[in-house]
């Protein structure tokens, strides 16, 4: 019989660690608050069989915390966000999904890519899962199948990894078996991470398409094209695939922490505080929502609030970049100006010394990233 099982290939994860970024998840060494797609360290969840013939299939990227917002991780240090924080959401939305795909190009009938621009609409239902007790163990397709998901999954390059899910994706597509929508939609979801991470974001939304076609009992793919289309600016439709998501997965904390992002994007602060706190309610260990939720409540006015909060993330993850620097900026603004320049010293990433990063990438609110710009040029705020 087949179950569900985390095999984490990463050295530690540091969201997705999104969908899936503190922003919107793919995860690892990322600084990213949207989580869901991943980078090249990354958890996945795997079918493994309990009987002798341990039938491995592996292939699905279950890791929410080490999203990351996409096209700005590329460069992304491990010290911006704690890797210790990682695991609890991960292990959560991999046992709830049997499928963890992400993107890559959707082929119509007679072999046109669709356009970036045509999404595909979210029909979720979680009771259409596929019963991998069905699957045969002894099926040569399927053995020869994940023997090829596993070497993707090694691939050295994210160029061979790429051109492994292609190669899934061309050899089983047409098979007639129970598991081809699973197998698949793992190759395509998985290529697609591949694809994102080179910043391939319309062949991204494509494969999302074509994973929510091929499984709709799985909020991955609604979630990872989520974070692609924030990436894009496109903040309403993305907002629109995490709803879909909490409509049937209430407790989902990464599609609240995306949600959130959506609205940090449209300056929606009020509603981007909310849905931050209630990821971070949802899980507790998750660090980008806790910390995402700080930036919004600075931006609220809520400032000694937010102060607090950071400080009791940095007493858990005294190394966390992010939240240092956010520190420093607030108490800038406080004129606390030792404790702010203290705070600073510590910080290590050095991105955050760009202010236009911090604003455009990184996505600070502007109360936030004004106070560190006074901070950086010895100007009270």
């Amino acid at each position: 019989m087949l179950n569900l099982r985390i095999k984490c290939h990463s050295s530690g994860c540091s969201q997705r660690h999104s969908s899936r970024t503190a922003s919107s998840h793919h995860h690892t060494n990322c600084w990213a608050p949207s989580v869901h797609l991943v980078q090249q360290t990354t958890c996945r969840a795997s079918l493994t069989t309990t009987d002798a013939s341990d039938l491995n299939l592996p292939g699905a990227e279950a890791c929410s915390h080490a999203a990351e917002q996409i096209g700005c991780t590329s460069s992304s240090s491990s010290s911006a966000w704690p890797a210790q924080q990682q695991q609890v959401h991960l292990n959560k939305r991999s046992l709830l999904l049997g499928l963890g795909a992400s993107i890559g190009v959707v082929l119509l009938p007679g072999g046109a890519a669709r356009a970036a621009s045509d999404l595909v609409p979210t029909n979720l239902r979680l009771d259409r899962a596929p019963d991998q007790s069905l699957y045969n163990p002894a099926d040569a397709e399927l053995r020869d199948a994940a023997a090829l998901l596993q070497q993707a999954l090694n691939a050295e390059t994210v160029q061979q990894e790429e051109a492994l899910w292609t190669q899934v994706i061309d050899k089983y597509s047409r098979v007639n078996a129970i598991w081809m929508p699973d197998v698949v939609g793992r190759a395509y979801g998985n290529r697609g991470n591949a694809r994102s991470r080179q910043g391939k974001l319309a062949a991204a939304i494509s494969d999302f398409n074509q994973a929510i076609e091929l499984c709709p009992w799985s909020v991955d793919p609604v979630i990872n094209r989520g974070v692609v289309l924030e990436a894009m600016g496109r903040w309403d439709e993305a907002a629109a695939d995490y709803q879909a998501v909490l409509a049937v997965a209430p407790g989902d904390p990464s599609a609240w922490n995306n949600l959130g992002n959506t609205n940090m994007g449209l300056q929606n602060w009020a509603e981007a505080e909310r849905c931050f706190g209630k990821a971070a309610a949802l899980a507790p260990s998750f660090s980008f929502a806790s910390a995402n939720h700080t930036l919004a409540m600075f931006q609220l006015g809520r400032r000694e609030e937010a102060i607090r909060e950071m400080r009791t993330l940095l007493r858990r993850y005294p190394d966390f970049d992010d939240m240092r620097a956010a520190l420093a900026a607030a108490q800038w603004a406080a004129g606390r100006e030792g404790d702010a320049e203290t705070n600073w010293e510590r910080v290590e990433d050095p991105r955050y010394r760009d202010v236009k990063w911090l604003r455009k990438e990184r996505r600070w609110p502007p109360a936030l990233a004004d106070s560190l710009q006074a901070l950086l040029q010895l100007k009270s705020v």
